[in-house]
């Protein structure tokens, strides 16, 4: 019986698959958007993890809640990357945040001083230890079903200056 070479190497389909099952750029700035518009909604200040878990439900992405050390640790929903993009998480142990622009090393989240962009290469985060950076999942089936059909186009990374500015 004779194999043909496509039979012995995996198709391409498959290995595209894996890869396009992780949040894609321009569904990572539907969450920057959705986190845009939660500045205004916000009536009270929501612990971090509360907070990320609400930004993503409302871009359509949504998960189980876990809290920030349980991401920081690792969830299903969730892949740990090296280079990250807009949208993405960025965990210590014990605080969560949303990737804003990796150029400028920006994440907004809640913080003592209310939600807000501050620097993940600034001296405090620093000290907090290693960071990780986290890409939602879309491999779950189930989780795809429940996606919201309610997304958020933005065009360009927003600057830490338009992340704090407040809506007009």
């Amino acid at each position: 019986m004779r194999t043909s070479a496509a039979a012995a190497a995996p198709s391409k389909k498959s290995t595209q698959h894996k890869s396009n099952a992780l949040l894609t750029a321009s569904e990572g700035l539907s969450v920057i958007g959705a986190a845009l518009e939660s500045r205004g909604r916000a009536h009270s200040k929501p612990d971090c993890s509360h907070f990320v878990h609400s930004v993503y439900q409302s871009a359509g992405f949504p998960y189980a809640y876990v809290s920030s050390s349980d991401l920081y640790r690792g969830v299903p929903e969730f892949r740990r990357i090296v280079h990250p993009q807009p949208g993405d998480l960025i965990a210590w142990p014990g605080h969560v945040g949303i990737v804003v622009n990796p150029s400028q090393s920006t994440f907004f989240s809640s913080l003592r001083s209310g939600l807000g962009v501050e620097s993940y290469s600034a001296p405090y985060w620093k000290e907090r230890g290693q960071r990780r950076f986290l890409r939602y999942s879309k491999a779950n089936p189930e989780r795809l079903s429940s996606r919201s059909p309610h997304t958020h186009h933005a065009k360009q990374v927003p600057t830490a200056t338009q992340m704090t500015t407040a809506p007009h």
